[in-house]
């Protein structure tokens, strides 16, 4: 029987910012990122590039100021706009401009959120899934895809939910991330 060891993904520094009356300086974002290293956290998400000024500084800082000896650093954001090119997508730019190893893309995989939130067609909503993740890899990115909402998709249209995941493997990440509608999730790696 084969082991492999377990690697912690914090999602701390964004999505533990979300609640009401948390609210982390860049300052804060830095020794907080400092702990999870000394724990050995194996993935630290910084935050969203781009959706904020905090979260831009925190990167531009981390640049200099955070030496991660155990933990790699991740910038977390979407997948290109519909029908925008990836090298035209200004969240893909900002997620580059973070300077990180690793990136972890969020995308819908439920057809409801790409119908009703993206205004847009399935087919369109895999190709933004591959063509975001090719591109950040033809960047020398190591690329994760957050599969939003992945378990109610898969129940409404698991042809559809499958089919992003395939997009987001073929175009080559490295792990792909299940997640729920209540913030949970499972990670394989591809």
């Amino acid at each position: 029987m084969s082991t492999r060891p377990v690697e912690i993904y914090d999602t701390t520094l964004r999505n533990g910012t979300q609640q009401e009356g948390i609210s982390l300086t860049a300052r804060d974002k830095l020794k907080v990122a400092r702990l999870l290293d000394d724990l050995g956290v194996a993935y630290i998400e910084g935050g969203w590039p781009g959706a904020n000024p905090k979260d831009d500084e925190f990167f531009r800082r981390a640049r200099t100021e955070l030496e991660l000896q155990t933990s790699t650093l991740v910038a977390f954001g979407s997948t290109r706009r519909a029908k925008v090119r990836p090298e035209d997508d200004e969240q893909l730019a900002a997620l580059l401009a973070a300077e990180t190893d690793v990136i972890c893309l969020v995308g819908k995989t439920w057809d409801y959120h790409v119908e009703h939130a993206l205004r847009t067609d399935l087919d369109e909503a895999v190709a933004m899934i591959g063509d975001s993740v090719a591109y950040l890899r033809s960047q020398g990115r190591r690329v994760f895809f957050d599969a939003e909402h992945f378990f109610d998709g898969h129940r409404a249209n698991a042809d559809f939910a499958l089919a992003a995941l395939r997009a987001a493997h073929d175009a080559g990440a490295e792990r792909l991330v299940l997640c729920d509608t209540n913030g949970g999730f499972l990670s394989h790696e591809v």
